[in-house]
């Protein structure tokens, strides 16, 4: 599940001015807008007018937008990895309070990386691909710092859990007084260090590969193009794909998919539901049939961890394709992410009745986010593994002892 959280980018500057640190306003500004409104949506005059320069000056700085997201996207992502890389000088608690301030620093980082960042061509986001593997490996010396001896694959299966927890800010609207935000990163950073070594599978179940003829000798029409759908936006991305594309893909040529759909939009909306309808029935089912509230955590994250796994290409959609569908349509859908997030917390507040809800939502953003990412990246397939360190974040998280749960 993903919320876009608002943040704020400095202002305009009187036209006619030269500040010194103009490009870096462009890139504040940008990444606002891009994280906001979407990459596809602004256009370097919008960038230009919320700056307040001329078009004209923008491509004094950036050649064009592409190279703009890029610069931005590096500029969000070097933090991490200057900081994890210093491990070797300095105590393994000072690294990790630094890296949450950095989180914070640099709340848009999750958003502009997984959503934005598929706009860019192939040789530009190798560049950023090649800058996020530097991350992973300072953050897996951390995970190293805590454990000592940890294997090369199990290192880097924390410093990826790592990652997803310091970005997952990015994908709600918790505020919480800075400090005290920092503090619940960082505290939920140390207990993924401080798991017990455990053995990763070698290799996991991967769903069944996609055999278009045999959908195609079993399936309606509908549940052709559906599939066909979500299989063209998860790999190329929503803007990319035309419903001519779509068809083809399902083997249904001309204007027969209007008969089922009455735009592409109708077509991301219904892929959409479909995915959320499942996890909404598998949240009934779990709240109805595990009395303890930590086992319907339990068990609730081992079915979403399943899901994401079995449906990478719905995840993916979830967290980067939402923007496209019609404002009232994305507020709803917005609407429904939260609530069944909003069972969650209730689940957990009632496992844990000292956490406050404000914190709970932070809790249980962070398992979420973790599972999405490793069923996008598929960097580890160990089920088991993530649950472990899903239900820890959740459940083993500490709260200050003066925190009013109410």
């Amino acid at each position: 599940m993903a919320e876009v959280v608002t943040s704020k980018a400095a202002g305009p500057v009187a036209r006619g001015t030269r500040p010194r640190n103009r490009r870096a306003m462009i890139t504040a500004v940008a990444a606002d807008l891009f994280y906001r409104v979407g990459y596809a949506r602004v256009g370097m005059s919008d960038i230009a007018e919320a700056v307040g320069v001329g078009t004209s000056a923008l491509y004094r700085h950036f050649p064009g937008k592409q190279q703009l997201l890029t610069r931005l996207v590096l500029d969000e992502m070097r933090p991490f990895s200057e900081i994890s890389r210093s491990i070797r000088d300095r105590e393994v608690g000072d690294v990790v309070g630094a890296l949450a301030d950095a989180a914070l620093e640099h709340r848009q980082l999750g958003v502009l990386w997984q959503r934005e960042a598929r706009h860019l061509p192939a040789e530009q986001r190798a560049v950023l691909r090649e800058e996020l593997r530097g991350v992973a490996a300072g953050l897996a010396g951390v995970a190293e710092a805590f454990r000592p001896g940890l294997s090369r694959q199990e290192a880097r299966f924390r410093a990826w859990c790592m990652f997803s927890v310091l970005t997952s800010p990015s994908y709600h609207q918790v505020q919480l007084p800075k400090r005290e935000f920092a503090e619940l990163l960082r505290d939920m950073v140390v207990v993924i260090g401080e798991q017990p070594a455990a053995a990763l599978a070698r290799s996991a179940p991967r769903p069944a590969e996609f055999d278009q003829r045999l959908l195609a000798g079993r399936a309606s029409r509908r549940r052709r193009l559906l599939a066909a759908a979500a299989r063209l936006f998860s790999d190329r991305g929503y803007a990319e794909v035309t419903t001519e594309d779509v068809g083809a893909a399902a083997g249904i040529a001309g204007p027969s998919l209007y008969n089922y759909f009455a735009s592409k939009q109708e077509l991301l909306q219904a892929v959409l539901n479909r995915g959320m309808a499942w996890l909404e029935v598998d949240l009934e089912r779990t709240l109805a049939t595990t009395p303890a509230a930590d086992e319907a955590l339990r068990a609730l994250l081992r079915s979403y961890i399943g899901f994401a796994y079995d449906h990478g290409r719905f995840i993916d959609i979830l967290v980067s394709e939402v923007n496209h569908l019609p404002d009232a349509e994305r507020h709803r859908a917005r609407q429904t992410q939260h609530a069944y997030v909003a069972e969650w917390v209730g689940l957990l507040r009632e496992a844990r009745p000292e956490l406050d809800p404000l914190r709970s939502r932070v809790l249980v953003q962070s398992a979420l986010t973790a599972a999405n990412d490793m069923a996008r990246t598929g960097a580890v397939r160990d089920a088991e593994a993530l649950l472990r360190v899903g239900v820890a974040l959740m459940l083993e998280t500490p709260v200050p002892a003066d925190v009013d749960p109410d």
